[in-house]
């Protein structure tokens, strides 16, 4: 295992006692992936913005997705429930968008739900009938009907994985600690931007609204 109870550690956790052992019952706990969809591996036809985006591209494909399918098997396989988020809108001009979504710059996001942009990757693809929320809000809670799913499927730990982790994330992290959910974000199946970015945002969240743990981690975790 790896030593997730030191890592991560904020200034205001710095000197705390470690916390307790983990332990998620499986038919308590939900896997909850977010926004691992087509247009974020999509590469600028611009050398410069691509050379920028390259890291990120590179922690993706390698990483995160290949990390992230096999935390979904292993959930299929122990008998904790997948759910997926994904950004998108249900009319074709957006108008349906939160303001977050409409205003100019990298938050600027017009993904119908049915275009391929929108769609989650390949290698994530949901299976039988785990569920998908649509989303046009950071948080996969606050903009959708996922608190009242959680709550009638009997959920009270929730596993993490996704992009951006100082977006939606950590949008989405800070919503279920609020509705008093157990919440363990799996460092190697997230990104943001930048790795700065993503350790930044991991030392604010971990302890106050989550655990911040590795994939190693989570078999260790799980109990019938």
């Amino acid at each position: 295992m790896s030593d997730w109870k030191r890592a991560f550690r904020s200034f205001y956790y710095a000197n705390a006692e470690p916390p307790e052992d983990i332990e998620l019952v499986t038919g308590e706990t939900a896997l909850l992936v977010i926004d691992i969809q087509n247009t974020y591996l999509e590469e600028s036809d611009d050398p410069v913005e691509r050379e920028r985006w390259a890291p990120f591209q590179e922690r993706m494909r390698n990483s995160v997705i290949p990390n992230t399918a096999r935390l979904v098997e292993l959930a299929r396989e122990r008998g904790v429930e997948a759910l997926f988020a994904r950004i998108a809108c249900l009319t074709e001009d957006g108008r349906d968008r939160s303001l977050s979504q409409k205003k100019p710059g990298f938050n600027y996001l017009l993904m119908p739900k049915d275009r391929e942009d929108s769609q989650i990757v390949p290698q994530l693809q949901p299976k039988g009938d785990e569920i998908v929320v649509l989303k046009t809000t950071d948080s996969a809670l606050t903009g959708t009907n996922l608190r009242l799913i959680l709550h009638n499927i009997g959920i009270r730990n929730v596993i993490v994985a996704g992009i951006f982790t100082d977006q939606c994330v950590s949008s989405t992290v800070r919503s279920l600690a609020d509705e008093s959910f157990n919440v363990v974000v799996v460092e190697d199946c997230c990104a943001a931007a930048t790795m700065e970015l993503h350790r930044h945002e991991l030392e604010i969240i971990n302890m106050i609204y989550c655990h911040v743990v590795q994939l190693e981690d989570i078999p260790d975790f799980l109990r019938p």
